[in-house]
C-alpha cells in the first residue's frame, strides 16, 4: 500500500485527490471513508479479475456502493506472446454493468494508454 496526492481539474474546478493504495480486502474503516474506489486487475491474469469481483462484493457488504464512485482498470503492460490476454473487453464491461455506475478503462503505462485519463 501507499499514499499519493494529485491535483486534478474537473469542469474548471481544482480538486485534490488523496489516494491510498490498499493491499487486501476492504475493512469497515476503509468502506466508511472512501468516496471512490478504483479496482485494478491485470488483463493477462484471470485470478486478478476474479479477485476484483470478490473485493467489490466485500465492499458492497460493508457499504452500499451506490454513493461511491467506481472505476475498473485493466492493465495490459505484461501481455505478450508468452503471457496472452486472459480477460476480454466484453467480460470487463459486463462486470462494470454488474457493479453499476462503473467506468472501465484499459491502460498501458509502457505506451501511456489512458494513464492520465
Amino acid at each position: 500500500g501507499g499514499q499519493f496526492k494529485r491535483e486534478v481539474t474537473v469542469d474548471g474546478q481544482s480538486h485534490l485527490l488523496l489516494i491510498r493504495e490498499e493491499a487486501g480486502a476492504p475493512d469497515a474503516q476503509f468502506a466508511s471513508w472512501a468516496d471512490a474506489v478504483i479496482f485494478v486487475f491485470s488483463l493477462e491474469n484471470e485470478s486478478s479479475f476474479e479477485e476484483v469481483t470478490r473485493l467489490h462484493t466485500l465492499l458492497s457488504d460493508l457499504r452500499g456502493t451506490s454513493d461511491v464512485a467506481l472505476a475498473l482498470v485493466g492493465t495490459q503492460d505484461k501481455i505478450s506472446s508468452s503471457s496472452p490476454r486472459a480477460v476480454e473487453d466484453a467480460r470487463a464491461r459486463a462486470l462494470c454493468v454488474d457493479m453499476r455506475r462503473c467506468l472501465y478503462y484499459e491502460t498501458c503505462a509502457t505506451y501511456g494508454l489512458n494513464v492520465d485519463r
